[in-house]
C-alpha cells in the first residue's frame, strides 16, 4: 500500500473507492481497468484458466479484456480494518484505494502469515519524470519538499506496528541529490524507533549519481530495490528518455558494492510487447541483483501504453523457474506480483531475520 505523504503535511483526502455507477462512467471513458474489474465474485478456478477463448496479444486497435486470472477475491485479514481506521485518523492519502489496487486486502491484512506490510511514497505526488507506463503526475519543477515528512513518517509507521515497509518516492530530478538525503533520513528516523521494522527502499535512478545511491545503502535500511521496468529493447519505449537500463544496473550494483550485507531486488513488467529471448536477456544475475519479480503491466489510463498482451499464470511460474535456475535469491513471477507485494516481503523478512542471526552469531 502507498501513503503519498504531500508536502503540506499530513492534511490529504482518501477518494472512496468508486461506485457501480462510477466504474460505468470509467468504462465509457475507457481508462484502463478499474477494482471492480479484478472483482468476479469468486476466485477464478484454474481449469477456466485453460479454456479462455479471448484473445490474449493486442490486435491494431484493440483493447484487451482482463482474462480470468486477473479477476480475484480481496482477502481481508485481521490487520485490515486497523491500519484503515488509522490512515482516516492521520488522513493519511492511499495510493493502493486511489489506483485500486487488487493485492490492497492481503498487503493491508497480512494474509495467512500475519505479516503487515505497506508502501509508503516519499516526496510528493508529483514527478519530474514522464514514464508512459506510470500515471504518477508529473512536473517540471514540483513542489519543494517537506522538511518534516521524514520525522512524521518514521513517527506514523511506527505506530502502525508493521513488520515490513517500503519506502518509495517519485522521481525529483530538481534537487541536487534526487532527494536521496530525505529518503535516507527518514530510514534513520524510523530505524530509531523501532529497530525491529525492516525497511526496503525502491529508489529512483538519481541521474546515474553513485554518491546518492550510497548514501542511502549506508542508512541503514535492509533492502535497496531499484526496478529496470522493461527489458532492454524497450526502455525508451516505456520510460522516461532520461532512465535506461545500464545506469539502473548501475545503482543496484554499487548499492551492493558499499554494502554487501543488504538485498538487491529490482522488478520487470511483462506484456508491453517483449519477445521470450528478449526477457532471458535481460535477467542479469552477473548484475549481482538478489531478488527478482515480474507481473503483468496493466494499463492505468488511456494516456498510456496499452496492454500489448496478457501473460499467463504458465508463462509466469516458467520465468519464476528461470530466475530461480540462475541463482536470484528471490524470484516472485504471477500476473498480481507487483514490485511491492506481501508475499515476497513475507519472504524477505525471514530471510534478512535469518542472515542477521547468523551474523550476531560469528559475532559470538
Amino acid at each position: 500500500m502507498c501513503f503519498a505523504f504531500r508536502p503540506n503535511g499530513l492534511k490529504t483526502v482518501v477518494k472512496p473507492l468508486p461506485t457501480r455507477n462510477d466504474r460505468k462512467t470509467e468504462l465509457l471513458n475507457d481508462d484502463g481497468p478499474d477494482l471492480q474489474d479484478f472483482l468476479s465474485g469468486e476466485l477464478a478456478e484454474k481449469s477456466n484458466w485453460e479454456e479462455y477463448k479471448g484473445n490474449l496479444k493486442r490486435q491494431k486497435g484493440e483493447r484487451l479484456r482482463l482474462p480470468p486470472w486477473l479477476k480475484t477475491e480481496i482477502p481481508i485479514g485481521k490487520n485490515f480494518n486497523k491500519l484503515k481506521n488509522t490512515l482516516r485518523d492521520l488522513n493519511l492519502h492511499t495510493v493502493c484505494e486511489e489506483a485500486k489496487c487488487p493485492n490492497i486486502g492481503e498487503c493491508w491484512g497480512g494474509g495467512e502469515s500475519g505479516t503487515a506490510t505497506a508502501t509508503i511514497m516519499l516526496m510528493g505526488d508529483t514527478c519530474t519524470r514522464g514514464c508512459r507506463f506510470c500515471s504518477v503526475k508529473t512536473a517540471r519543477l514540483p513542489p519543494p519538499l517537506d522538511p518534516d515528512e521524514p520525522y512524521n513518517t518514521a513517527k506514523a509507521i511506527a505506530a502502525w506496528g508493521l513488520d515490513y515497509v517500503v519506502l518509495t518516492s517519485v522521481d525529483r530530478d530538481d534537487i541536487a541529490d534526487g532527494g536521496s538525503e530525505h529518503i535516507a533520513k527518514t530510514v534513520a528516523n524510523l530505524k530509531e524507533r523501532n529497530p525491529r521494522i525492516l525497511v526496503e527502499c525502491l529508489t529512483p535512478d538519481f541521474r546515474g549519481d553513485l554518491a546518492a545511491v550510497e548514501k542511502i545503502a549506508l542508512s541503514g535500511l535492509d533492502v535497496y530495490a531499484h526496478n529496470v521496468e522493461t527489458v532492454r529493447e524497450l526502455q525508451r519505449h516505456v520510460r522516461d528518455p532520461r532512465a535506461n537500463i545500464d545506469q539502473s544496473l548501475s545503482v543496484l550494483r554499487h548499492a551492493k558494492k558499499v554494502n554487501p550485507h543488504i538485498l538487491t531486488k529490482t522488478s520487470i513488467m511483462l506484456g508491453l510487447g517483449e519477445t521470450e529471448k528478449q526477457i532471458e536477456s535481460t535477467l542479469l544475475r552477473e548484475s549481482g541483483v538478489d531478488c527478482l519479480t515480474l507481473g503483468q503491466y496493466m494499463q492505468p489510463t488511456k494516456r498510456h501504453l496499452k496492454v500489448e498482451e496478457y501473460v499467463t499464470p504458465e508463462s509466469f511460474a516458467h520465468w519464476e523457474t528461470v530466475g530461480k535456475d540462475m541463482g536470484f535469491v528471490y524470484t516472485a513471477s504471477g500476473p498480481l506480483v507487483r514490485s511491492s507485494y506481501r508475499a515476497g516481503e513475507f519472504f524477505l523478512k525471514n530471510l534478512v531475520e535469518k542472515r542477521k542471526a547468523e551474523g550476531r552469531a560469528l559475532a559470538e
